[in-house]
């Protein structure tokens, strides 16, 4: 219950030390997740239960739940077991809508169609292969076809890895901005209205 708490009422809200730890297993795991609703968006055309299909009610949803967060929070340790349960389920209906905002932020950028990514993959190995064997060509022998067809191996490695990154990566500095927004906003909220109109116990 402290794991759930820490994670889904934040570093300002949250009575437990989970903020004070790091946790790159879970920014990882939660790229890698994003990733896989990603992906299958990308295969197959559809978002899997609705992840990546992020419109107007989505947006009104996240809006109103952002805005009422610190409302909804200061009151979270003195409310009943059943008061507390249903804030988690708010909170992780929450991290749902900002993953599937995330993906609907990158999907545009794929301009690769699935059905050509085979084409373009191909494409793009031969033409990197090709572009170091040239410019080991000026040394004449097989072992200069070795060191471009190497070299160019190496780097389509780093290209592809470098992207695998960036997929795991992006989604959690999105999260990651997300929550400095709602951090700062919490702030101004606790100390201009929670704390002057009601009396509460942090």
């Amino acid at each position: 219950m402290d794991y759930a708490e820490g994670l889904f009422l934040g570093r300002y809200w949250s009575d437990t030390d989970f903020e004070n730890r790091r946790h790159i297993e879970l920014f990882l795991l939660y790229g890698a997740l994003t990733t896989l609703f990603l992906f299958l968006f990308y295969w197959t055309g559809r978002p899997l239960i609705g992840v990546g299909s992020f419109g107007t009610i989505s947006i009104i949803m996240l809006s109103l739940l952002s805005a009422g967060n610190p409302f909804v929070c200061f009151k979270y340790y003195g409310m009943p077991l059943w008061g507390k349960i249903g804030i988690l389920f708010v909170k992780v209906y929450k991290a749902y809508l900002v993953m599937s905002l995330t993906v609907s932020l990158i999907m545009p950028r794929l301009t690769v169609q699935s059905n050509g990514l085979k084409d373009f993959l191909i494409d793009f190995l031969n033409s990197t292969l090709e572009k170091y064997t040239e410019k080991f060509a000026s040394g004449g022998g097989s072992f200069s076809t070795v060191m471009g067809v190497l070299t160019g191996g190496i780097h389509v490695v780093v290209v592809i890895v470098l992207v695998l990154g960036a997929f795991l990566v992006i989604p959690g500095l999105v999260v990651l901005v997300y929550k400095a927004v709602q951090y700062f906003y919490d702030f101004v909220i606790d100390r201009l209205i929670l704390r002057r109109f009601f009396r509460y116990k942090r």
